[in-house]
């Protein structure tokens, strides 16, 4: 059993690895900022599950799984959050290839906000113009 259990841990632990080293691949080969986002993000989270799971089995004590879980949630909930910051920031700076985009939802968004007087306040945006059939 413990054998297997080390194979086990072997395999997630090189997966995880394989992950995160793909994550960093894209980041360096990538074409543009969204892309390199999305290399940045998708691979790493699910990299860091395979190797907090086979940390968990290798070390075989329940103290440390709450800490892993809570560890990997962290990881979870701020990775998609910071790209999704990075991806704004980087439309609004023009560092994003708008050309390559399927639909650009944030197009009408962004033109209305600047368009709009210095108030201080946001002005209303229709949701029926920013959805993916808007012209």
């Amino acid at each position: 059993m413990d054998l297997f259990l080390d194979i086990l841990v072997a395999v997630l632990l090189i997966l995880g690895c394989l992950m995160s080293l793909i994550a960093g691949i894209g980041l360096l080969t990538f074409p543009d900022m969204l892309t390199r986002m999305h290399a940045a993000t998708k691979p790493q989270v699910l990299g860091f599950l395979l190797i907090f799971a086979g940390l968990a089995i290798h070390l075989r004590s329940w103290t440390v799984i709450p800490v892993l879980v809570l560890a990997w949630a962290m990881q979870l909930l701020t990775a998609p959050v910071s790209a999704h910051m990075i991806g704004r920031a980087g439309y609004r700076t023009k560092h994003a290839a708008k050309e390559t985009l399927f639909s650009d939802e944030l197009r009408q968004v962004v033109e209305k906000v600047s368009s709009a007087p210095h108030t201080g306040t946001v002005p209303e945006i229709d949701p029926q113009e920013t959805g993916p059939d808007a012209k």
